[in-house]
């Protein structure tokens, strides 16, 4: 089994790419999307979203991290493409599936499943226009509000060049619905299509990861939610591992405290550690009061201070 890391926009950055990467045996990374619009963005954006750009396109654990960029407009797709290809990435992943309201107002992301010419021609000038080593991936959902539409979109996809393609197996009005999920559409795309495919969706254990399988017929998968309830879900996915004990989810936390961060990092601790409490607590019980007494502070210290003296306590 191949597992990718995936990309969570505001959650997933380079610090929890570090943490999850260096306490599980994921094969690959995507980083959250750089959105495009009619510009080629500075080099510092790059960076920003991609600090690993700068050790050779990998996590400190070896694992291969491809920017990931969204927008419409294929030259300006293309001359990112090409900009991010020459800082070093390890390839470029074409976001055609995020549900966000804000960016498929702006004809970002899963809007384009409605367009798949459009598709088709961001994915060609991407491909046209970095190395031929350097691979140029796709991510999609099975369609707008129809999953019969995957079919037409794939084809989109596939003729244009691309090397690989994770299919989010819902449509975009689906949500992140558990009741929405298909996987069988990705076993009928695989029958159907050579391009290589990646399953993401509804994988939250081992179990799910081999009914995926099973069902699908492919054995690259992609977890990203999941990822956040339980931190070494990629070893349970991939190794039949237990779920970490809460005992070592609460010293993850105070390591996440000890990350470095540009700019106020005082502000940025709190925000991120209580929005992975959101995550915890779907998985963990003791999440769930642990957040209720640190949720008024807005500062790290008095955060860190509190969950050691909790962890301390759950020592003794």
């Amino acid at each position: 089994m191949r597992l990718v890391l995936g990309p969570m926009e505001g959650v997933l950055d380079h610090l929890m790419r570090e943490i999850l990467t260096d306490i599980n045996d994921y094969d690959l990374c995507v980083t959250e999307f750089v959105r495009v619009v009619d510009q080629l963005l500075p080099d510092h954006v790059f960076h920003r979203l991609c600090p690993e750009l700068l050790q050779d396109s990998q996590t400190k654990a070896g694992v291969p991290v491809h920017i990931q960029l969204l927008g419409q407009d294929p030259n300006w797709m293309a001359e990112n493409a090409i900009r991010a290809a020459e800082l070093g990435a390890k390839g470029i992943d074409l976001n055609f599936g995020c549900p966000a309201k804000l960016v498929n107002k702006s004809k970002g992301g899963a809007a384009l499943l409605q367009h798949p010419e459009l598709i088709h021609d961001v994915v060609k000038a991407c491909r046209q226009a970095v190395p031929e080593q350097t691979p140029v991936t796709a991510k999609i959902r099975l369609g707008w509000d129809n999953p019969e539409d995957c079919f037409e979109i794939v084809d989109a996809v596939q003729s244009a060049g691309a090397n690989e393609l994770t299919v989010h197996a819902r449509t975009k009005a689906g949500g992140y619905k558990a009741s929405e999920i298909k996987w069988d559409y990705i076993n009928q795309i695989r029958e159907r299509f050579s391009i290589p495919l990646i399953a993401n969706g509804e994988i939250w254990n081992y179990q799910d990861g081999q009914a995926c399988i099973e069902t699908t017929g492919v054995d690259s998968l992609m977890v990203c939610r999941g990822a956040f309830n339980v931190p070494n879900l990629g070893n349970v996915v991939k190794h039949n591992h237990s779920a970490m004990p809460w005992s070592e989810v609460v010293e993850l936390l105070l390591v996440y405290s000890q990350y470095e961060m540009k700019g106020d990092k005082g502000l940025y601790y709190p925000n991120r550690v209580k929005q992975w409490f959101s995550y915890l607590r779907h998985q963990y019980p003791q999440a769930d009061a642990l957040f209720r007494e640190i949720r008024t502070f807005n500062k790290a210290a008095p955060i860190v201070e509190h969950i050691t003296r909790y962890r301390d306590e759950l020592a003794a």
